[in-house]
């Protein structure tokens, strides 16, 4: 009888296990139909919606530009495209995602050189503000390759993933090849002015709409500000601002908004910008260079919001046109 009872028991406490177990695999069946229905029902809405094939982007102040579809990578439009320009700080979205590509961890620490100061001071390039003999968490770097555009950054990246700036930028070379960017060249990793380092608005396109593919360099050039971890010399850490957002006092533009975009200047290049924006559910990427002015003057942000706003005039034209 103790025996029958046991087995009652064992039997009944293995029905509520059972029963559980269902339950618990009905709930989460209702929670991948729903995030699966509503993903189905993004996708019909966006695939529904009228494309812009091809858009009218005169007048603006850049020589050089292209739109691109972030999907797929469709020109929507384009002004001296494929023809050679200098890229400035734009070349830094390749460091970063070489550097990104390459690390073991984005938690590593490296120590900025002293050796690499002199000359970014001669040649005044633009730093997030490290100094020498300072040992920074890696991700920190980044951010300050994208954020502030610091010179330090990237060849303290270079220096701790190749042992050199020259042996990094040949990995840059490398991936521009791996890309199909054929009108590009590196000759350093921070853009500082050199005839021979030189690209295409159509090839900076290319690199971003590659490197919106890593969670990793999204998030970075997403952000408008960031604060570093404490280090020996900055015990409070260092936060600093993104080039672009500091100059984008309203990111919001006709049907959507600029995401994020890396800025880039020198005197032979003019002022640059490589940007991304989702206009009516799709994500576009605007690459524009050799803006006339000076970093002062944002005539490079100026453009991309002028060419999102038509881009997004454009979209719900077609949008009401379908409807009516």
């Amino acid at each position: 009888m103790a025996s029958n009872r046991r087995t009652k028991k064992k039997t009944n406490k293995t029905k509520i296990i059972f029963c559980a177990v269902i339950e618990i695999l009905v709930l989460l069946a209702l929670v991948i139909m729903i995030g699966w229905n509503k993903g189905v029902k993004d996708w019909m809405l966006n695939f529904n919606r009228p494309v812009v094939k091809e858009l009218d982007i005169s007048g603006i102040n850049s020589p050089y530009a292209v739109l691109m579809q972030a999907k797929g990578g469709k020109i929507i439009a384009e002004t001296k495209g494929e023809e050679r320009m200098y890229p400035a700080s734009l070349t830094k979205m390749m460091t970063a995602i070489v550097a990104i590509e390459e690390l073991s961890s984005l938690y590593k620490e490296i120590t900025l050189s002293a050796d690499m100061f002199p000359a970014l001071y001669a040649q005044d390039a633009t730093q997030a503000g490290f100094q020498p003999d300072e040992t920074v968490r890696a991700s920190d770097l980044l951010y300050g390759v994208l954020l502030p555009s610091g010179a330090e950054c990237c060849i303290a990246l270079a220096e701790d993933i190749a042992g050199s700036e020259e042996a990094f930028v040949e990995l840059m070379n490398k991936k521009a090849a791996k890309l199909g960017m054929e009108n590009t060249h590196f000759c350093d990793t921070t853009g500082l002015h050199d005839p021979e380092h030189y690209s295409t608005a159509l090839d900076m396109a290319v690199l971003l709409k590659y490197c919106l593919r890593n969670d990793d360099f999204r998030e970075m050039i997403e952000s408008a500000r960031h604060s570093t971890a404490p280090t020996n010399i900055h015990p409070d850490g260092i936060t600093y601002y993104s080039t672009m957002f500091k100059s984008l006092t309203d990111p919001a533009v006709t049907g959507g908004r600029i995401l994020g975009g890396k800025t880039g200047f020198t005197n032979d290049a003019g002022l640059c910008l490589a940007s991304f924006a989702e206009i009516e559910g799709r994500e576009y990427i605007l690459v524009t260079a050799g803006a006339p002015g000076t970093t002062g003057n944002a005539l490079h942000i100026e453009d991309a919001v002028t060419v999102y706003n038509r881009l997004g005039a454009a979209a719900q034209a077609l949008e009401n046109r379908g409807q009516s």
